[in-house]
């Protein structure tokens, strides 16, 4: 298992796609560990002196008002992640749930929660060893913390719930002693550090993120494909547009297609004598669409980034002023904003991809391709109902993408009276790229398709590797087949980045 060492305030995309994506466990440079401690001791005092401080020594919410003795400290917090334990749904995937565990080492380790250095400790050997809390998917509404799934967190660390270990769904301090570590007895204000905070909202939305800037790969190879199937102008692509528009996101896409289209002998034979002036939308404004994505995505990374390295319990410690104050860090609107914008990007990368399938099987768009790609059509429907599913794919990201963070509702008697619904905003984010992904395996489908019918002309020798691949696991259709194990194969391809290792084509990179 890789092992990271990160330091808060400072850990990068890259850091946390490498989480996520290999399941990299994680440990904080011990430089932290200081003002930790320092922290922790500050807690400590405030839950054995005479001053009301929230969290410490009162009780929550709407209870802030409540005092609690010290001698039911211990009480308080066991009590607190209990009755918190509310979650409901179907279990996070086990790589959500390390990347959230990431998250929340990556906050407490800015020193400004007031926990003990043992339960950092603990989190860390909980990643090492393999011991992956049970999360449900529902139960937050992004404000106050994703209060629900991180005190299921939270509760395991205490020997209670439910974690996977080793392949088995155990008792929470079942696994843990399989794993041979020790549950942890939490003390003052570390209850409510654990699960006030925006780690599981995060954690979806940087999910969501690098699944969409990898599927934003794809929809260049597949669009540079679908571009040649069709025989369409490289006009648009003349890098002088771009540079003038001065988009970042629109330069990189058109400097890419450029190279993915270099050489086709399908371009070179129309250059001379194409009657058609102007192709549609879908073919002549790839760049302008997906470089805006790709730039809607660089943005929300930009947010995630910060998010990821931010202290966003309460209340905080402030050991430098010497003081414990109560805010609102928790609150997920930086992380629902940025989910909405993900979710817009994935919805009209799938939009654009759809026209172009759509193109690709209409015959009197396609520039003399047989209809529905299919070489005997009217016996054979070939990838008539393909197109179908992908226009209700798409149909179903647009309604998906809605924005989230404007649906607010108050909870907790009034007290949390504006929340932002950041856990649903992210979320659905798996979902949508999913979609888009099989959206994007149907124009491979077709744009490949649609390239062998130009022969003996040739695409470019980085589409061609992509076809070469691509039939590696679908063979072309001649007469019609069951085509729903074609399509999961395509969208394989999609999201194993199989396309963009194919085309050996250097691809534009997320950065924050």
């Amino acid at each position: 298992m890789t092992s990271l060492t990160l330091t808060p305030g400072v850990a990068t995309l890259v850091d946390l796609a490498q989480v996520y994506h290999d399941e990299a466990s994680v440990r904080l440079d011990p430089t932290c560990h200081a003002g930790v401690a320092r922290a922790a001791a500050r807690i400590d005092a405030a839950a054995n002196g005479d001053e009301a401080v929230y969290g410490v020594n009162t009780g929550f919410g709407k209870l802030a008002s409540v005092k609690i003795a010290a001698s039911d400290t211990a009480t308080l917090q066991r009590n607190l992640i209990l009755s918190h334990c509310c979650g409901v749904g179907a279990p996070i995937s086990r790589r959500h749930a390390r990347l959230m565990m990431a998250l929340k080492l990556l906050s407490l380790g800015r020193g400004a929660s007031g926990v003990r250095p043992e339960l950092i400790t603990l989190i860390e050997e909980m990643l090492a060893r393999g011991v992956t809390p049970v999360i449900p998917t529902q139960g937050s509404v992004g404000a106050s913390g994703d209060l629900a799934p991180l005190a299921h967190m939270a509760a395991v660390m205490m020997g209670h719930a439910e974690a996977e270990y080793e392949g088995e769904t155990l008792a929470g301090g079942e696994a843990l002693k399989r794993a041979g570590l020790t549950p942890v007895e939490l003390g003052a204000k570390e209850g409510l550090a654990l699960i006030n905070g925006t780690q599981f909202s995060t954690a979806f939305a940087l999910a969501g993120l690098f699944d969409a800037w990898r599927a934003m790969q794809a929809a260049l190879v597949t669009s540079a494909m679908s571009t040649d199937a069709i025989m369409g102008s490289t006009a648009p692509l003349q890098p002088e547009i771009h540079t003038l528009r001065g988009h970042s996101g629109q330069i990189e896409a058109a400097a890419t297609m450029r190279a993915l289209l270099e050489n086709s002998e399908i371009r070179e034979s129309h250059r001379e004598g194409d009657t058609r002036v102007q192709d549609p939308y879908c073919i002549r404004c790839q760049p302008q669409v997906t470089g805006a994505a790709m730039d809607m995505l660089r943005m929300a990374g930009r947010t995630l980034e910060i998010e990821a390295n931010a202290a966003t319990d309460n209340p905080l410690v402030l050991t430098e002023a010497g003081l414990i104050v109560s805010g609102g860090n928790f609150h997920a609107e930086p992380v629902g904003f940025a989910a909405d914008m993900i979710a817009l990007a994935v919805a009209e990368i799938g939009a654009i991809a759809q026209r172009r399938i759509a193109l690709i099987v209409d015959p009197t768009l396609s520039f003399d391709l047989p209809p529905f790609l299919t070489p005997n059509p009217g016996l054979n429907s070939g990838l008539m109902i393909a197109e179908v599913t992908t226009a209700a794919l798409m149909s179903e990201n647009k309604h998906l993408a809605n924005p989230c963070v404007t649906d607010s509702t108050p909870t907790s008697a009034n007290q949390e009276d504006h929340v932002s619904m950041a856990a649903h905003g992210a979320v659905r984010l798996g979902r949508m790229v999913a979609n888009l992904d099989r959206i994007l395996g149907v124009e491979l489908l077709c744009a490949g398709q649609g390239i062998e019918f130009r022969a003996p002309l040739r695409t470019s020798a980085p589409l061609t590797a992509v076809l070469d691949r691509l039939r590696q696991t679908v063979p072309a259709l001649t007469d019609d087949r069951y085509m729903a194990p074609d399509l999961e194969r395509a969208a394989d391809l999609v999201r194993s980045g199989a396309l963009q290792q194919a085309a050996q084509t250097t691809m534009p990179e997320l950065r924050a």
